[in-house]
């Protein structure tokens, strides 16, 4: 980035930080959706052209170049394709999103992302202990055999049986009753579609990614347009430093969204190449990507999607806020853990 894109690029993210919906006068002469409402309740002649701004119009007002406009909407904002610069009144979640990334940053320090020790599977492990401080049950090993529906053609409870590995006998079966469900679209597969095929490798290495500053994690996001493709491809790599493999190795997952019917490698070449040198690589066949065909408000079952090509889990949160959103009629809020909850065992 040269000196005078640097300006450029330090205004357009001023503007960001100064940016008030309710004051106009942050707006730098760009109009969104309520103005466009308030001028036709009143019978203005102005065109929808003239006032929905798309993040196309706000980069040329602020001269951007491609590859700061790739920067911004992909790396900070993480929209995951191009579409988002010619919708209009996208202007308010792009400055959204780049706040976000910009107060994580200011967070947590060279990184706005964090990555649990011991790997994702930390994460399951932390929703069972929230869970259960709610109030909830958490089963390991059980197999869900049958859905059970009312005559009314609602949810109304499952039947399981539950059985560790190696366990001889039938296991301990079970019913419960429910008047919702919320599931992957593994336990549902006659109300899912499959939406699309998901390309990963997973590669070791026995060195930092070259050009990152010896990072031990990181996450390199390569646009669509520097690359040709419809989707970006996605990097994520972590080290010992996660304990997550032995010291002087790493662990680089590449991924993106297939675009073609054969020849996936050649997909994430571009991803491979910026690794370097690859000990080991291992690619299976394309991943289905389910989503549910209804929003399960006829038999009150909600299913979520599958996992995307992302690496930032940004889409797994819109996700997660559909999924309450169909559920329970309305958004999401989250407020945080009740006073005096630590989910950490003291030593």
């Amino acid at each position: 980035m040269g000196l005078f894109e640097k300006r450029r690029a330090r205004s357009f993210l001023n503007w960001v930080a100064a940016f008030d919906e309710a004051n106009p006068s942050t707006h730098n002469g760009m109009p969104h959706p309520q103005e466009y409402n308030k001028r036709q309740k009143y019978g203005s002649r102005v065109t929808d052209v003239q006032l929905y701004t798309t993040l196309y119009k706000v980069y040329d007002k602020f001269g951007l170049e491609a590859s700061t406009r790739d920067f911004v909407g992909h790396s900070m904002a993480l929209y995951t394709t191009d579409e988002y610069v010619d919708k209009k009144g996208m202007a308010k979640d792009c400055v959204e999103r780049i706040r976000l990334y910009v107060n994580s940053m200011a967070r947590y320090g060279k990184s706005p992302y964090i990555y649990p020790l011991y790997g994702l599977g930390e994460l399951p492990q932390g929703f069972a202990r929230l869970s259960a401080i709610y109030g909830g049950t958490y089963m390991l090993n059980t197999n869900v055999e049958e859905i059970k529906y009312g005559s009314d053609g609602k949810v109304e409870g499952i039947r399981a049986t539950m059985k560790e590995r190696g366990e001889e006998g039938d296991g301990f079966k079970f019913e419960t009753k429910c008047s919702k469900i919320l599931a992957d679209p593994s336990y549902f597969p006659d109300k899912v579609q499959v939406v699309g095929h998901m390309l990963k490798a997973i590669c070791i290495l026995n060195h930092p990614i070259d050009k990152t500053d010896n990072a031990d994690s990181l996450q390199l996001i390569i646009p669509q347009s520097q690359v040709g493709r419809k989707h970006d491809i996605y990097i994520a790599m972590v080290s010992s430093a996660h304990n997550v493999c032995p010291k002087g190795y790493y662990i680089a997952i590449v991924s993106t969204i297939a675009e073609t019917e054969a020849n996936h490698h050649l997909e994430l070449q571009p991803g491979l190449e910026r690794l370097g040198k690859i000990e080991e690589q291992f690619m299976g066949p394309p991943i289905p990507l389910y989503a549910p065909k209804e929003s399960g408000e006829k038999d009150n079952v909600f299913i979520s999607k599958s996992y995307d090509a992302s690496s930032h889990f940004e889409t797994m949160t819109d996700d997660v806020q559909d999924i309450y959103r169909r559920a329970e009629g309305q958004e999401l809020v989250v407020e945080g853990l009740k006073e005096g909850t630590n989910l950490v065992a003291e030593e």
